[in-house]
């Protein structure tokens, strides 16, 4: 079970379906009679606050930024081969979606590699791509974090090893 002590202000977290928050503090708040210690989560991509009761933080699958070495593995997966199943896309599509929002990098990372397009492959349907932008961009934001770089930089860094990577 998380602690108050667990999360502090300031602290960069990753709350599974929002991707990379800020701890803005930890508070005590009086809710339907009960008193409860939330951890207050700022989301700036999405222009949004997030209240997470310590009790459930752990059940919620908030967790702390990735270590530098966690991040190297979902980087290394960037550099493998990509596993495409043959099954029908919206299937495929129920499972990224998944990996996505599970918010494990390397599951992250996996849909990145498995969607990337390179210049001289076949186009990617409308929700292909918006599947790829959302796993980028969730990992691009951790990465950023993590390395203290800006997100853009971070993308252009994702992009770069998915270009070697095909190449």
């Amino acid at each position: 079970m998380a602690t108050k002590s667990a999360y502090r202000k300031g602290d960069y977290v990753v709350y599974p379906t929002h991707g990379v928050g800020k701890v803005l503090g930890v508070e005590d708040q009086e809710i339907a009679g009960q008193k409860l210690e939330l951890i207050i989560i700022e989301f700036d991509k999405d222009r949004m606050t997030l209240r997470v009761p310590v009790a459930k933080a752990d059940q919620s699958g908030l967790r702390k930024l990735s270590s530098p070495d966690q991040m190297k593995a979902a980087l290394k997966t960037l550099k493998g081969k990509s596993r495409v199943r043959r099954t029908m896309w919206s299937r495929r599509a129920q499972e990224y979606e998944a990996k996505i929002n599970s918010g494990d990098p390397v599951s992250i990372a996996e849909v990145v590699r498995d969607l990337f397009r390179n210049a001289n492959q076949p186009d990617q349907s409308y929700s292909e791509r918006q599947l790829y932008q959302a796993a980028l961009d969730r990992l691009a934001r951790e990465l950023a974090a993590v390395e203290e770089i800006d997100e853009e930089a971070a993308a252009v860094k994702l992009e770069q090893m998915l270009q070697k990577a095909a190449a």
